[in-house]
């Protein structure tokens, strides 16, 4: 097995905190096109197991391995090919640092 360090990629990231903040969603009255309304039947219980917030604060991402819940304060990247995933603030932190 060898060793392999990450190509240095700049990447746009908005932290998001609510339904309608992330800048290509537009309305925040409406349901966004990156950031969708939290909906999942299967997810049983009022709060998230992550952060403890409800549920009905949340969103859903779309991204290329399948949809994932985004909880306020998780970053949302667009990624070399466009895409759009979810990062949680303390892998974001370890991870990324801002560009000037």
């Amino acid at each position: 097995m060898g060793r392999y360090r990450k190509k240095p990629v700049a990447v746009d990231a908005f932290q998001w905190r609510r339904n309608g903040d992330h800048p290509e969603d537009g309305d925040p009255d409406t349901e966004g096109e990156v950031v969708r309304y939290f909906r999942d039947p299967e997810v049983v219980g009022d709060t998230c197991s992550h952060c403890g917030i409800d549920y009905h604060q949340h969103g859903w991402i779309d991204t290329l391995e399948g949809g994932y819940i985004v909880c306020p304060g998780d970053w949302i990247i667009t990624g070399v090919q466009g895409e759009f995933y979810p990062c949680k603030p303390d892998i974001f932190n370890e991870t990324y640092e801002e560009v000037t």
